[in-house]
């Protein structure tokens, strides 16, 4: 047998690399290496900018030549970055060489000794990181997690009327709304959603230990913590003034968890659909050409929220572990993160293909009403409750000496079916006040739904 040619090992990067192509911008090698082009770049015009080390201000035109070695990194400098990484067998000093090259080509030769200046790997590794990890969050990822739940907004709307029959533990229980019940994860979600937006994206720049020793000695009288706390602040992020010689993590640990949080919830969303279309609540609505089962030509298979649920647990077993070993690193550094965070967009790319089944799935099916109403009808026995409740409050009230009203209604129903006509027979031999029982007798399975409609506008 002869060898296939190279092949990709992730799905990510092969059968789904359509659903997921948008975090490769950001997430990916090239787009960390790009990031680590910035703010080189950035550092190099914040110093010149405040004539550090007898350096001047740079023109706009100078300014502009640098910057677009960021806005215009494309597959030339890939290339570039891994021959000089062949050699330097380091990934930030590859960097460092290319940005020093540019400078160069462009005529800033002068200021190539403050390229990386005072800087340990890390420095520019963190502030990359947190800059690639936001972009990827902000533009990418959220935004489909809030589309996700725009479109459950729109159904919980829908069907916030529409009367079902619960099930607790798996068994018949007091009626909701499907509306309703999407409201809850309408609501959980967004939650969750508002706390990722406000994560706080933390960057480190102050040398081999946090200490800004080679700093200091450069430039004994400079405010290297206030330097520093401008720079990371000019990138978009929040300075973190206290590390060891990284950055310590805990945004990300946190980030991770609320996105494994997010998925988890996003989970039982789609077990939730998943069952209510083997209930027969939900229609699936086929899809010209697809096929269900190789053969059984009759199925529809709910495959977008199946492979939602294996995508989602594989993301956050992901985000689990980087949350986990990312706060851990020995005396003032080592490796480990490194490595671990070279996985960051494999954790993202899962939970982002999963979002983008459950979009497609929810367009893919439609409440059948009358389903819920059948079933609600054959459930007569979930009015127990309410008889039960009914007959509590006038016993309160003196108007009944019923003794026990739950167990009088315990051993009417519990195991058994009964229908309208048994249930009707029952209350109407029943010691309560005239008003009670009327309110009783018009009761239906599908009327006894509270305020599940109303709820609905909770949303906002």
């Amino acid at each position: 047998m002869s060898p296939l040619p190279p092949q990709v090992l992730s799905p990510l990067d092969g059968r789904y690399r359509s659903a997921v192509t948008e975090l490769g911008e950001f997430l990916s090698e090239a787009g960390l290496n790009r990031a680590r082009v910035q703010v080189e770049v950035e550092w190099l015009i914040y110093l010149t900018d405040h004539s550090m080390f007898g350096s001047s201000p740079l023109t706009d035109a100078q300014k502009a030549s640098l910057r677009s070695l960021v806005t215009g990194f494309g597959q030339g400098e890939i290339d570039e970055l891994a021959e000089l990484e062949a050699v330097t067998r380091h990934d930030v000093k590859a960097v460092e060489y290319l940005v020093r090259r540019r400078l160069t080509s462009i005529g800033l030769d002068s200021i190539a000794e403050l390229t990386h200046f005072a800087c340990t790997s890390e420095d520019i590794n963190n502030l990359s990181y947190a800059l690639t990890v936001s972009d990827a969050v902000g533009t990418v990822w959220l935004p489909k997690l809030r589309a996700v739940v725009g479109a459950l907004r729109v159904l919980a709307q829908e069907h916030r009327d529409a009367a079902m029959l619960s099930r607790t533990h798996g068994q018949p229980a007091t009626p909701s709304t499907m509306g309703k019940e999407l409201a809850v994860f309408v609501h959980r979600l967004t939650r969750i959603a508002d706390q990722i937006e406000a994560t706080e994206f933390l960057g480190k720049f102050s040398g081999a230990t946090g200490t800004f020793a080679a700093h200091l000695v450069a430039d004994p009288d400079a405010d290297w913590p206030k330097i520093s706390r401008e720079f990371v602040e000019s990138l978009g992020l929040d300075w973190n003034p206290l590390t060891t010689q990284i950055e310590s993590h805990d945004w990300q640990a946190e980030l991770y968890g609320r996105v494994s949080h997010a998925n988890r919830v996003l989970h039982n969303l789609a077990t939730d659909i998943w069952t209510y279309i083997s209930l027969g609540y939900f229609r699936q609505i086929p899809q010209a050409g697809a096929t269900g089962s190789s053969t059984m030509p009759h199925k529809i298979n709910p495959i977008r929220f199946e492979n939602a649920e294996a995508n989602l647990e594989l993301s956050s077993a992901v985000l689990d572990s980087l949350a986990a070993t990312l706060v851990t690193s020995r005396l003032q550094r080592d490796l480990t993160d490194s490595s671990a965070q070279r996985n960051i967009g494999v954790g993202f790319g899962h939970s982002l293909l999963a979002l983008d089944n459950i979009q497609r799935g929810l367009r893919e099916i439609d409440l059948d009403r009358s389903a819920l109403l059948a079933d609600l009808d054959a459930n007569w026995e979930i009015l127990g409750e309410a008889i039960q409740t009914v007959i509590r409050a006038e016993v309160a009230a003196g108007r009944s000496q019923i003794s026990d009203p739950y167990a009088l209604l315990k051993d009417l129903t519990r195991g058994k079916r009964i229908g309208q006509a048994e249930l009707a027979e029952f209350v109407e031999t029943l010691d309560i006040g005239d008003a009670s029982r009327q309110r009783l007798l018009a009761l239906t399975p599908a009327g006894y739904i509270g305020l599940a409609n109303e709820l609905v506008d909770e949303l906002g």
